[in-house]
């Protein structure tokens, strides 16, 4: 008899700086089931969260014995999610380094704090109000999109709602891969949801198309429908 497969154990994370970003990351990671940690400097952001998250603890992300005696480096992830201080988001990031946390993802303020975090070679600097501004912009300019959505790399994924003028046509004759370079990911109808390998998938006004390319492709492509 062949040995039971282990159930695979969920991560763990440590989100540092419990503002806006932090805040809403942590709550959402623990309302998903995860074991979440959360720090900040501040009393009231932590008890805030004390009855939502795993732990929340008052410590200053600078420390880098306070985050020890935490447990950070017990953790699998780490978000530095801590605002308007430069000094404590970079020193913060390189504790949680030097601690051996497997994966980090950094807040970022603007593009020179970005350059500087990166240096650091953390998994990810995000840069929050960037990342939604190019989401939203995305939506506003094309109706039709419902969501989008960066892989990196160049590659954007985008979530289109089929008008009325594509009612009735197969995937097959959007002509994707040769015209577009383009690839059809799948296509949500209702709670269904449907592979599109073999192009002959007829579509259904209010189908949900989901696109993987380039961001001018996936720009000219939905423009043009």
């Amino acid at each position: 008899m062949a040995p039971k497969a282990e159930k695979k154990r969920n991560r763990t994370f440590v989100i540092i700086g419990l503002g806006t970003v932090g805040s809403t990351v942590a709550t959402d990671l623990a309302r998903s089931g995860n074991h979440v940690l959360g720090i900040d400097i501040n009393e009231k952001s932590v008890a805030a969260l004390s009855d939502v998250l795993s732990e929340a603890i008052i410590a200053d992300g600078r420390d880098e014995e306070a985050l020890r005696e935490a447990g950070v480096d017990k953790y699998d992830v780490a978000l530095i999610a801590i605002g308007e201080d430069l000094e404590a988001n970079i020193l913060c990031t390189m504790n949680v380094k030097m601690l051996g946390v497997k994966t980090v993802w950094v807040k970022a303020i603007n593009k020179t704090h970005h350059r500087i975090l990166t240096k650091l070679e953390p998994d990810r600097v995000i840069l929050p109000e960037q990342e939604i501004g190019q989401h939203i912009a995305q939506k506003l300019h094309n109706p039709a999109v419902r969501d989008y959505l960066s892989l990196g790399n160049g590659m954007h994924v985008i979530n289109l709602e089929v008008p009325e003028s594509m009612a009735g046509k197969t995937i097959e004759s959007l002509d994707l891969e040769k015209s577009h370079e383009l690839r059809c990911l799948g296509i949500l109808r209702g709670s269904e949801f449907i592979g599109c390998d073999t192009g002959t998938v007829t579509m259904e006004a209010s189908d949900k198309i989901l696109i993987l390319g380039r961001r001018q492709n996936l720009r000219d492509f939905s423009d043009g429908i």
